[in-house]
């Protein structure tokens, strides 16, 4: 029995600053092609440049946009990192909680659907979602985190075991020390864990 080959391309959603960019960065360091989205050309062009990455402009909160840039494209990895943090109150500000929900639970299940057949399809496929433990985030963040580690917990019961999908919760960390965590996720070898929530490469209680 031959062993799957080794990963060769990642997308990392929210790319161009923060937790993001540093997970791309150590993606590309560890020799993968990685693709970073950003909402925005300007900054996003500006980081894919800095890192020697590719760029998807991509607004999260548009499935058929997402859904054109993904066509024809194979991905390895997909790390959701990308993060919206609604301002004041849910009840004055609902606008911003069904943002939150579209770019950190509904986006990332879009992207997961479009990709995942494709790591089954190639054996090798890995997961990573930038989430928070219950209640840490506050506001709108909160809601819509518990939501997406609901849905890394179900998915594996779709997926086959080589596909791994996986939480991590930076916990206040700097970026870059955030950042191992999800990188050891998104290489992880083949008897790695699935379904689980780590900080610090450990796990963690949901």
């Amino acid at each position: 029995m031959t062993s799957a080959p080794p990963p060769r391309r990642a997308l990392v959603t929210g790319g161009s600053r923060g937790i993001g960019y540093a997970i791309a960065e150590g993606l590309i360091a560890r020799g993968l092609d990685v693709v970073i989205t950003a909402r925005g050309e300007v900054a996003g062009e500006a980081a894919a440049n800095r890192l020697g990455a590719d760029l998807f402009v991509m607004d999260l909160t548009a499935p058929e946009d997402m859904a054109a840039l993904l066509d024809g494209e194979e991905f390895d990895i997909l790390v959701n990192a990308a993060l919206v943090h609604p301002e004041g109150s849910l009840m004055v500000n609902p606008e911003g909680f069904f943002e939150a929900m579209q770019v950190m639970v509904e986006a990332p299940f879009l992207l997961i659907r479009k990709l995942a057949p494709g790591m089954a399809e190639r054996g090798w496929g890995r997961v990573v979602n930038l989430s928070s433990a219950p209640g840490e985030a506050g506001d709108g963040v909160s809601v819509a985190t518990a939501a997406l580690n609901e849905l890394t917990k179900v998915l594996p019961r779709d997926l086959p075991d080589c596909v791994k999908v996986n939480a991590m919760c930076p916990g206040g960390a700097a970026p870059e020390k955030a950042a191992e965590t999800a990188i050891w996720l998104a290489t992880l070898t083949e008897d790695g864990p699935t379904g689980g929530f780590f900080r610090n490469r450990l796990p963690i209680d949901w």
